[in-house]
């Protein structure tokens, strides 16, 4: 069976969920203000690779781990509420990019793996 990765088409399919993800989100003005100071270049080039990571693909994250990369997010107020809505926001891109449910369940199923790291609980 081929990995997440592929059956979600690769990088350049994830490079295209990223940037439409991060559109979602810094329109929603429930999670807009976490990323009021961030490069949000930089920060799409780092969720492109923890994705890729994450689903299978062939790259090898070496950004910070979830507790340290959020906690300046969590001293400004993230909480469940938060996560939910951005996990939210990428099952919509997905469907939007014609992922099918299983895929999309899939990812937020990895998303939500990660949630109480996110929260540093």
């Amino acid at each position: 069976m081929s990995s997440l990765y592929d059956r979600l088409g690769g990088a350049s399919a994830l490079d295209a969920a990223v940037d439409l993800f991060y559109r979602k989100v810094l329109a929603d003005e429930r999670i807009s203000r976490f990323f009021d100071d961030v490069d949000m270049e930089r920060q799409a080039a780092k969720q492109k690779a923890f994705l890729a990571m994450v689903t299978g693909g062939p790259v090898a994250y070496t950004g910070k781990d979830m507790r340290e990369g959020h906690k300046r997010l969590v001293a400004m107020g993230l909480n469940d509420e938060h996560v939910t809505a951005v996990i939210e926001h990428l099952a919509a891109t997905l469907r939007e990019l014609g992922v099918s449910e299983a895929e999309v369940a899939e990812v937020g199923a990895v998303a939500n793996s990660v949630r109480d790291d996110i929260l540093n609980r």
